[in-house]
């Protein structure tokens, strides 16, 4: 038998027979379409960690008080602490964080307020659109200026109104303060604060006037590289211990790297889970596709016997039951590629980030054949090694 007429025969047999092929092919759909959602979850995962993280520098060092450190909390005496003890440290700033309604004539939105000194805005990879950054002399003087968020100035300004916003005044705590700029959109953020939708303030003037003194400290330095980041925390770890003693453990000191590598690891080790769970499904799905060829063989007992009774060897009878089991499989792969593509933009609209890509639609179609290859092999072995007469006198 040539390759057309082994495919004449298998497609004559599924379109006679489409009902129960399908069927049949429900669990290779499942799995390919789990396998492209879960490979696009994942990428959709790693994506946000890598926004979330995008504003702080790979070598980054934050510093802050931990749960039992009570009253103790770090002033402005560590920063210099820091710079003359840490030599592996390139930059080191303060910062409070807090929250508070922001107004604009009739317009009112709750937005982030952060205290902030003029070198934050290089620390964490912040880029100004329109306008001016806080400088040190905002600080020191205490000036009542802003800088905005993009998130803030469509709430407040309206859409696109981001150079105006620039030279006009906002209302916090029943204060007047000037913009003087806004910050490009960032699309992300660290837990804590958000600069799209917060409000950074010279650090006294927000200290005093709205955060207060409720709000503990925070310190971010920067390392000279990130080879140098270990070091710079053992020197980090020193200072603190010269400056507060045995008192020194109530501090946090995390760097920015270690916690973007766990993140990535405890988003890859969910996408492998859930890649797991899909070829489980597929299996399943093989195991239903190696029944249904098993039942086959049975029913067309008698065509192997006449196929081989005129001719047809081992070799055609074996290759016409697997291709059939690769085309069924093949077939339920893509239409789970297909069915992925239609829900993908549903998962899209409810805040669940999935991105397609061609690896995971590549790696569905792939497990689709192997499992159909690997269950399918069994049933056309045994439909092969029939014998023609036992075939022609099975009843």
């Amino acid at each position: 038998m040539s390759l057309v007429e082994i495919f004449r025969a298998i497609f004559i047999n599924i379109r006679e027979n489409k009902v129960k092929v399908f069927l049949t092919s429900l669990g290779i759909i499942v799995g390919s379409l789990t396998i492209v959602m879960v490979i696009g979850i994942g990428t959709g995962a790693q994506v946000e960690v890598e926004e979330q993280f995008k504003t702080l520098n790979a070598g980054s060092i934050s510093l802050s008080s931990g749960r039992d450190a009570g009253s103790l909390t770090l002033d402005e005496s560590i920063l210099e602490a820091i710079k003359e003890g840490a030599p592996s440290i390139s930059d080191v700033t303060m910062y409070i964080s807090g929250s508070s309604d922001v107004s604009y004539y009739n317009e009112t939105f709750t937005a982030g307020i952060l205290a902030a000194k003029e070198n934050y805005k290089d620390l964490v990879n912040l880029n100004i659109e329109y306008g001016e950054f806080i400088t040190d002399y905002d600080s020191e003087n205490r000036e009542k200026v802003a800088v905005i968020g993009s998130d803030v100035v469509e709430e407040l300004f309206g859409e696109g109104n981001s150079e105006e916003a620039v030279g006009n005044e906002i209302i916090i705590k029943g204060k007047k303060y000037e913009v003087i700029g806004v910050l490009e959109r960032v699309g992300g953020s660290m837990p804590g604060f958000n600069p799209d939708e917060g409000v950074i303030l010279p650090y006294s003037t927000a200290q005093k006037y709205i955060i207060g003194n409720n709000r503990k400290p925070a310190v971010t330095a920067l390392a000279i590289d990130m080879d140098h980041v270990s070091l710079a925390i053992e020197e980090i770890t020193q200072v603190l211990q010269d400056e507060y003693k045995e008192k020194a453990n109530s501090f946090m000191i995390r760097d920015t790297g270690s916690m973007l590598v766990a993140a990535q690891d405890s988003a890859r080790t969910m996408s492998i889970l859930l890649i797991s769970i899909a070829i489980i499904v597929l299996v399943v799905g093989g195991i239903g596709i190696m029944n249904v060829l098993l039942v086959s063989v049975k029913e067309r007992t008698k065509e192997i016997g006449i196929l081989k009774a005129i001719g047809a060897r081992r070799k055609d009878i074996l290759l016409q039951f697997l291709f059939e089991a690769i085309v069924i499989s093949g077939s339920g792969g893509v239409v789970g590629i297909l069915v992925s593509m239609l829900i993908m933009p549903i998962m899209n609209n409810i805040d669940l980030t999935v991105i397609p890509s061609l690896y995971g639609y590549f790696m569905a179609l792939v497990f689709s054949v192997v499992t159909g290859t690997f269950f399918g092999y069994y049933p056309a072995s045994k439909a092969a090694s029939l014998k023609p007469i036992d075939a022609l006198n099975y009843e």
